[in-house]
């Protein structure tokens, strides 16, 4: 491409001659830009298709600019612009810089943020060279786990620090609805608002522009695009497939499983497939982050890995949009909110069933503790219900031999409570209490 062409598209994504673009703050996700940035190696964020990884790069950016970074220091290149479609390749990184360098002539080491950058191939290669020959400070976003995973953990390894995104946190949603809950005064006298915004938190789940769309039918347009966008740009394009009703109807049997276990087996025989084409389908969508499994726990990891997995879905949203079934299961979709939450504060995520076969709904483990056994569930006003629950959680502990600092809790629409067993404390907790952290 030619430099004018070049700098005319780039001019369209930067703000050297403009105001900056308005933007929702997303704080946890900033401090940690901030934070690991500071040791200058590249910055990766990863996570799903419209989960807000390019907010991210310019509230960063505009973060610079108001620490005194000079906007022509700084670049913004979009890959999913389509003028960039004919060319996407190591070279057009290359024109990109010296096009900037050229018009924009830096007088420092400029700040290079690269948005979708799996769709250029071997773009590790580039950023490689201008990591080692120190020549720009390097942020990154992308789509596909497996093929960042693949590169990174060869050409940039010991170069680069990641960032997983997910949509919205039910605290982050309240703040897009500028509606901020820090006390348990404003809980209680909030609560009749809170829980109206947890019923459309629920029903149309939490990807930005999602929560900020009132139109209940362009929201669910936005979660149809998403779901298409997902599988024709990420899956079907980038690995060529020619049987895209089979995709599609794994996908939305998955979305429709949320918070059940499935193995390979149970697809392929739903799916009338082969193991190996259900195998790799299934792979290419946990790549997309649009489902997150989790495994049985078990101290043997061939144990762990010889099991069914229990399925999420990366947004709640997502899965009621393209599965009616899904609505008419609240437990379910409870627990994948939980499941959300937990991904965001802990990095181990398992389920466990007992020698009795009563199963808990996720075992938290740091190191080599377990810290948490948790439970989900609608209400505990049946007593059979709650009696269920609180043996399961008493069961698994005594198998585990858990420390007693290990937390037993049960997250319910209930309010919260304790009850104490055989000198065990298990807290009941609301779950809007529990996801505000209040």
């Amino acid at each position: 491409m030619k430099r004018d062409k070049i700098i005319s598209i780039l001019e369209d994504w930067n703000f050297w001659s403009k105001p900056l673009k308005k933007t929702f703050p997303r704080k946890i996700y900033e401090n940690e830009v901030f934070k690991k940035s500071k040791t200058d190696e590249i910055i990766i964020l990863k996570g799903v298709r419209r989960s807000g990884k390019s907010t991210i790069l310019l509230n960063h950016l505009k973060n610079l600019i108001n620490s005194g970074i000079p906007k022509e220091q700084i670049l913004f290149v979009n890959l999913e612009d389509p003028r960039f479609i004919p060319y996407l390749s190591v070279d057009l990184l290359e024109d990109i810089k010296n096009s900037y360098l050229y018009y924009l002539n830096p007088t420092a080491k400029p700040y290079i943020f690269l948005d979708e950058v799996q769709n250029i191939e071997n773009f590790e290669k580039w950023l490689v060279k201008e990591y080692e020959l120190n020549l720009s400070h390097l942020f990154v976003s992308g789509s596909n786990s497996q093929l960042l995973s693949k590169e990174i953990g060869t050409s940039l390894s010991g170069r680069y620090l990641d960032i997983e995104m997910l949509p919205l946190s039910f605290k982050e949603f309240l703040s897009f609805k500028s509606c901020n809950v820090n006390t348990k005064y404003e809980l209680i006298s909030k609560r009749l608002q809170l829980e109206k915004y947890f019923e459309e938190f629920m029903q149309y789940g939490a990807f930005p522009k999602v929560v900020l769309t009132d139109d209940i039918e362009l929201k669910e347009a936005e979660l149809k695009s998403y779901f298409d966008s997902i599988l024709l740009r990420d899956i079907v394009a980038r690995y060529k497939l020619d049987n895209f009703r089979a995709l599609e109807q794994l996908s939305i049997f998955l979305l429709s499983s949320i918070s059940n276990q499935i193995s390979i087996n149970k697809i392929k025989n739903h799916l009338g497939v082969s193991f190996d084409l259900a195998n790799r389908y299934f792979e290419y969508l946990q790549n997309t982050y649009l489902i997150q499994p989790i495994y049985l726990f078990d101290w043997s990891y061939k144990k762990q890995i010889s099991n069914p997995k229990k399925i999420y879905s990366v947004d709640v949203g997502l899965s009621k949009r393209v599965s009616f079934e899904v609505g008419q299961r609240f437990g379910d979709i409870l627990e994948n909110i939980v499941f959300l939450e937990l991904r965001r504060r802990y990095s181990e995520i398992y389920y466990f069933k007992t020698s009795q076969n009563y199963e808990v709904d996720f075992l938290i483990k740091h190191k080599q503790q377990i810290t948490h056994l948790i439970q989900v569930s609608q209400t505990l006003e049946n007593k059979k219900t709650k009696q269920r629950e609180l043996r399961a959680l008493l069961k698994a502990k005594n198998e585990l031999k858990t420390s007693e600092d290990a937390k037993l809790y049960i997250i319910t629409m209930d309010d919260t409570s304790v009850e104490t067993i055989d000198d065990y404390e298990i807290q009941i907790i609301n779950i809007l209490e529990w996801l505000l952290e209040i």
